[in-house]
């Protein structure tokens, strides 16, 4: 290895321009696919297209064509009649016309008090379907009229209109969830040129996610070259020579850019996971420059052979710069192995950046510094001052952890399991927990407007509870049964088979009894008769049987549900096929609450049914149940959308279905945003916990090899385990949530805190073999490799500062608990790991 090492960097330091063409190429070639960059930051995508829940929501959608939603809602609490004014009226119908004409939207499917309903008894036996507000109320008492239909209506009071009166919300469903952001800024647009006393409020998980994709790609633009600046700063502080760090900082440009060009040339989108790439890489990146220049510059003497130096200090270095990078990038590529497609695509790419950035350490640093002219040197050893570098702020500081270190080993080790058992124990605190709108600090128009809008309404988070028949059809043949079937019915019998298969499943009994129907006009004895008679009964029956939402008694267990789950507080409102019959079956009879119930009859169900198709919006009700009346859902409107609430919630459902089992032949599923989150989620967790425990038994096979020895193999192991627990366990007490930039966070110790301690044993064991002695290898400990630890330290966690002050809170997490984990890592390597290993020394230091 020693032999390569030197072949290398005498290849390097020969042929420099070589190295920076080559570099230079491969960086262009990458950085030039860059501008194809597609973002994405839709949360189904966490999950596979072929995951079930996913292909489920997404079939569910189709069958009750249902579309995403944008949320509009106008706030008036400064009138006593709320938004039940002309003028808040107006606006409102103002808006949704405007609405209406924006492209991509749906507007058959807009719900807003100008675009619904208004359903009345116009006499006994008969409905009245009028527009609920055609134009805009012009005096008080006609906007009273108004309120007093929307609260008649049980299907749009609190859904349109909120139960204090003070709120109404415009229901926006859109072709593309993709265009929410620019239908959103044209819906404001709009409402920009309104005044009055309403305020006015956008939300919904669709508008959440697009709008966080615009301002995570301009947050891209911004926090990597801030995160760039401040890594500058800070190595121009520890080395006080602008020609030495232009070297690392070249290093971790060139990383970042090859990575990202090479991710998105490759066809991969940018998802919020990946948006950070950069912003891991770059200080990253610059971690085995720090090292070799540390080092470099505590060596190198004036008058001497640069290049001998460059050669002996990367020598030095090298094993254990390879070692760190391997477990660093195993680190992240164990992230591979979990089921969310964009986190194995951050995990895949970062731990490439790694070994890249590594490899362009070896070749571009030792090239770089045979090119400085001995001047530029000599230079670097004026500003750097070696009696300061040895006795400077950093230095004393170093040495002062390492007095610490050796002389209270007992009171640290104590100390360290106490804080060991605290972090378990905040471990099992942990609550898993994420929300795409949450994503938005609390002072965001998007965070503000899902606050004030969901305590006003029953909710704007949707799931769906999907009810299915799932009991089998009569085929044709067992409905046209070949036994008694009469001769002259044979070539009949066939080609009315064919013409029956060729339609939908959902229509064919429908197409058969048709055409037992039309067959019985024709001229037919009384055999003939007989057959066709018995198969159109036995059809018809079939027909009324597989129309399971029909059933009164199916409905029944609908609305059973539906009490269950507004009685448990869980669920802010819910709307299913049984509200639709109950509320045509009222307006059919008195007109009065108490007929406000389910029909005794399925024929009472289907006429109520019909009545209601005669309204302005017969689309409606295919959104409650499909045409063949085998599938039907309840919408469920929740007020969080945090994954522990929809986990309660579909807790409630499991145990109601448990106590209460669901009518035979009926299967239950969910579907719905809310619910999808919560599924990866899950699976998340699960994936993120495998990848772990699969990276730290690597680690640890990886570090048994490098030191041959388990005592070593161990010690190396100690800061992973103490910093992982320690953060995890913090995250456990502070009532800090577990979600996604919180989850892989662990693959980034698990690499750099055993980055940490293999530079440090390393350079314990080199230290030991050549005095024999462990006091002067702690003493030499203490010095150089203590202070590049602390440097590299100091550069990561200072490299990830900018995105304490981005607008985005996975980004401002990702800083703070990142910075955290190198401050505690490097400390747990510098003063936990010492103390343990002058308390073993009998076994980790033998000959």
């Amino acid at each position: 290895m020693h032999n390569i090492t030197n072949r290398i960097v005498t290849l390097c330091t020969r042929h420099p321009l070589v190295v920076y063409a080559l570099i230079l190429t491969l960086t262009l070639l990458a950085g030039i696919q860059i501008p194809k960059i597609q973002i994405d930051t839709d949360p189904e995508n966490m999950l596979d297209s072929g995951h079930p829940a996913r292909v489920f929501h997404n079939q569910t959608k189709n069958a009750f064509s249902m579309y995403d939603a944008i949320v509009v809602g106008a706030v008036n609490e400064q009138t006593p009649d709320g938004i039940y004014t002309p003028a808040s009226l107006a606006k409102l119908h103002q808006l949704t016309d405007a609405i209406l004409n924006i492209d991509g939207v749906v507007d058959a499917d807009v719900m807003s008090l100008s675009t619904v309903d208004n359903l009345t008894q116009a006499g006994p036996g008969t409905l009245r379907f009028e527009w609920m507000m055609a134009t805009p109320p012009e005096s008080p008492e006609q906007a009273r009229e108004v309120r007093q239909h929307v609260e008649r209506l049980p299907l749009l009071f609190d859904t349109l209109v909120s139960q204090d009166s003070q709120a109404a919300a415009i229901y926006v469903p859109i072709l593309d969830k993709n265009e929410s952001y620019r239908i959103a800024e044209e819906i404001r647009a709009q409402i920009s040129l309104f005044s009055g006393e309403e305020h006015w409020y956008i939300t919904g998980l669709p508008v959440a996610e697009d709008q966080f994709g615009y301002e995570m790609f301009v947050q891209m633009g911004i926090s990597a070259p801030l995160a760039g600046l401040a890594i500058f700063v800070l190595l121009w502080v520890f080395f006080r020579s602008f020609a030495l760090i232009m070297a690392p900082m070249m290093v971790a440009m060139s990383t970042v850019i090859v990575t990202m060009g090479l991710l998105i040339g490759s066809g991969f989108t940018v998802h919020i996971m990946s948006s950070m790439i950069a912003i891991f890489l770059m200080p990253i990146a610059v971690v085995d420059s720090v090292h070799i220049l540390s080092e470099f510059s505590d060596r190198y003497k004036p008058g001497e052979n640069a290049k001998e130096v460059i050669k002996e200090v990367v020598g030095h270095l090298f094993t254990p710069m390879l070692f760190t990078s391997i477990t660093s990038s195993v680190g992240f590529f164990s992230l591979m192995l979990t089921p969310i497609p964009p986190v194995q695509v951050f995990g895949g790419f970062v731990g490439f950046g790694i070994l890249f950035a590594f490899v362009v350490t070896i070749v571009l640093i030792p090239a770089y510094l045979s090119r400085l002219s001995d001047s530029s040197l000599d230079k670097l050893q004026a500003s750097l001052h070696h009696h300061d570098s040895h006795n400077g702020l950093l230095a004393r500081g170093v040495r002062a952890i390492g007095h610490l270190a050796t002389h209270y080993r007992g009171s640290i080790v104590i100390t360290s399991a106490v804080v060991m058992a605290v972090s378990v124990w905040g471990i099992m605190q942990i609550q898993i927990n994420d929300n795409p709108v949450r994503w938005f600090k609390p002072s965001h128009e998007i965070r503000v407007a899902d606050k004030v809008l969901n305590e006003h309404f029953a909710g704007t988070y949707d799931a769906y509870l999907v009810l299915s028949d799932t009991r089998e059809l009569l085929s044709v043949g067992q409905l046209l049964p070949s036994q008694s079937l009469p001769e002259s019915l044979v070539e009949w019998r066939s080609a009315s088979s064919d013409y029956v298969l060729e339609q939908p499943a959902e229509e064919r009994l429908q197409a058969l009894a048709v055409a037992l129907e039309d067959k019985l006009f024709d001229d037919l004895n009384q055999a003939e008769s007989s057959y066709l008679e018995t198969a159109l009964r036995n059809t018809e029956d079939a027909l009324s049987t597989s129309k399971a939402f029909l059933s009164p008694g199916n409905l029944a267990y609908i609305e059973a549900l539906q009490i269950d789950l507004q009685q448990s507080g869980l669920v802010g409102k819910s709307n299913s096929l049984a509200d639709v019959v109950k509320l045509v079956n009222r307006e059919l009879k008195s007109g009065q609450h108490e007929d406000y119930q389910l029909p005794a009859s399925a024929q009472g169900v289907a006429q109520a049914l019909l009545q209601y198709q005669s309204s302005h919006r017969p689309g409606d009700l295919w959104h409650m149940v499909t045409p063949d009346y085998r599938q039907s859902l309840i919408w469920l409107q929740l007020k969080e959308g945090d994954n522990q609430d929809m986990t309660a919630v579909v807790d409630r459902v499991q145990n109601y279905v448990s106590s209460h089992p669901l009518p035979g032949g009926m299967e239950l599923n969910w579907a719905g945003k809310a619910y999808l989150n919560l599924v990866w989620q899950d699976n998340m967790v699960a994936g993120m916990l495998n990848s772990l425990v699969s990276a730290f038994v690597i680690v640890f096979i990886m570090m048994m090899l490098l030191f041959r020895s388990l005592v070593f193999g161990l010690l190396a192991m100690l800061p992973l385990t103490l910093t992982i627990s320690a953060i995890y366990g913090l995250i456990g007490l502070i009532g800090k949530d577990y979600d996604m930039p919180i989850a892989v966070l662990s693959s980034l110790t698990l690499g750099l805190s055993v980055d940490f301690a293999i530079h440090f044993l390393e350079r314990a064991r080199a230290s030991w073999r050549e005095s024999g002695s462990i006091e002067q290898t702690f003493r030499e400990l203490f010095a150089e490799p203590a202070t590049a630890i602390s440097r590299n330290a100091l550069v990561i966690a200072l490299g990830f500062t900018p995105l304490l002050f981005a607008p985005l809170v996975p980004y401002i997490t990702v800083g703070v608990f990142l910075a955290s984990i190198m401050i505690i890592s490097a400390l747990v390597t510098l003063v936990v790991l010492p103390a343990v290993m002058w308390l073993t020394r009998r076994w980790a230091f033998t000959s």
